[in-house]
């Protein structure tokens, strides 16, 4: 069960919009990278990154700590963090999460 300050920044990046960069980067790749399905993805993974990024910095937490906590190499950590890999499972998204001490929710918009 994650530490009671965990929950707290859960909620609040429940809450928390994407900056304005972000969708800014989204509008960007959707527009500039070809095929709409593959820019969508990217953005999606530069977004993923960053939040994962944070997470990490604000735990003062290393790409080695959080590959053992997954129970998984640094290679698939680092790949996880690279902003322009985009070939990453949700398996894997979930399991940085947990270890993170917060959770994925997915979403399909209109």
């Amino acid at each position: 069960m994650p530490p009671p300050d965990a929950a707290e920044a859960e909620a609040h990046m429940a809450r928390k919009k994407p900056t304005r960069r972000a969708e800014r980067d989204t509008d960007e790749l959707v527009k500039n990278d070809g095929p709409a399905e593959e820019a969508t993805a990217l953005a999606i993974k530069r977004e993923l990154a960053s939040e994962l990024h944070r997470a990490m910095k604000k735990q003062k937490m290393s790409q080695s700590e959080l590959a053992r906590r997954m129970r998984t190499s640094r290679a698939v950590v680092h790949r996880l963090l690279k902003r322009d890999d985009p070939s990453v499972t949700l398996s894997t998204i979930s399991r940085a999460a947990v270890a993170l001490g917060r959770n994925v929710k997915v979403r399909i918009k209109n």
